[in-house]
């Protein structure tokens, strides 16, 4: 037989704060506040609530916590779509600090021009991790005036954020690519209001300027199926690299080249993330390394600091440098 919500699993009943206040000889509005504010309660009487609270075995409600400081307990992961995978780690190392911050995270998809849904959702959370976010920074502004924000993967003005410096890497990668003898390079990009894929395209430009021809190719979800159906777009643009804007993008090129007869990488070579190309055998093909979880905890501290108002300057920008793999030889 299962215990009960007043139950512990050895039977014996939940203690509650009446049952503290009670061993502690205070009211319970008292033990709640040497629980919750012990700034407003005398150290002795601290003491004696907290002695009653260990011997009972009492946790307090983390909502009771949250609620007692005037939050929620909830932070807010907002991004733009569940399909590309790059969101994946971010969101783990994003719930691990909001873990420790005694905060639950929650996610939610939205673009910032749904300025509704995201207004009702600012109601229930005390903060918003706004996560490569399309649109333009009027739209973004609005959404961070609802409730403390902080950016991932996009800036703007006045606005906290951190990114991981992808763009610079894009490049480099370019750069190789035409140092080793590619004269025709294509550059797969982003969802079309991107702010990344911009930069990541003004970055390859950049790179390829006056040393290989390069094909602006997109813009394109960053799906499988998206790469999938590129295919045509790069074989008819003749280049023997490609550099896609997503993982995702570029297993789905990689998998319709195969089908039609192309070897990847002798004839075509598709640049990706390193643990994918490593697991595909392909390392001695330029990669590049985002570390995602640490995104995700960085722009989650950030948040919490805004939150507790423990520090940190809005609008400051926090950019995390990305490994990139050139092969030599």
């Amino acid at each position: 037989m299962k215990p009960t919500d007043d139950e512990r699993p050895d039977g014996r009943p939940v203690p509650t704060l009446d049952d503290v206040a009670r061993r502690a000889g205070v009211s319970k509005s008292t033990a709640s506040r040497a629980l919750s504010r012990p700034d407003l309660v005398a150290p002795a009487t601290i003491a004696r609530v907290h002695d009653a609270a260990v011997g009972l075995g009492f946790e307090p409600s983390r909502v009771a916590r949250a609620l007692a400081h005037g939050r929620t307990g909830l932070i807010a992961l907002v991004v733009p779509t569940l399909e590309n995978t790059f969101f994946t780690p971010i969101i783990n190392g994003a719930q691990a600090r909001a873990a420790e911050a005694g905060s639950q995270l929650t996610v939610a998809v939205h673009e910032p021009d749904d300025h509704p849904a995201l207004a009702r959702l600012a109601r229930q959370v005390d903060g918003f991790l706004l996560t490569a976010p399309r649109g333009d920074d009027d739209s973004v502004r609005a959404v961070a005036r609802l409730a403390p924000t902080v950016l991932i993967d996009r800036e703007v003005e006045g606005i906290t954020s951190v990114s991981a410096d992808v763009a610079r890497a894009f490049g480099e990668v370019v750069g190789h690519l035409a140092g080793a003898g590619h004269r025709r390079i294509a550059y797969l990009g982003g969802p079309h209001g991107s702010w990344q894929s911009l930069r990541r395209s003004e970055a390859v430009h950049r790179a390829a300027l006056g040393r290989a021809e390069l094909s602006m190719l997109g813009p394109v979800p960053a799906t499988f199926t998206a790469g999938v159906e590129s295919v045509d777009a790069v074989l008819d643009s003749g280049a023997s690299a490609v550099v896609p804007y997503a993982t995702s993008v570029a297993l789905g090129l990689m998998a319709a080249l195969a089908r039609r007869g192309v070897d990847v990488p002798d004839q075509v070579l598709v640049s990706a993330e390193r643990s994918v190309l490593d697991a595909l055998g392909m390392n001695r093909v330029p990669a590049i390394d985002v570390d995602g979880e640490l995104l995700g905890r960085v722009a989650a501290e950030r948040l919490v600091e805004r939150i507790e108002r423990r520090g940190g300057t809005a609008g400051a920008s926090s950019w995390l440098p990305v490994g990139v793999r050139l092969p030599t030889g």
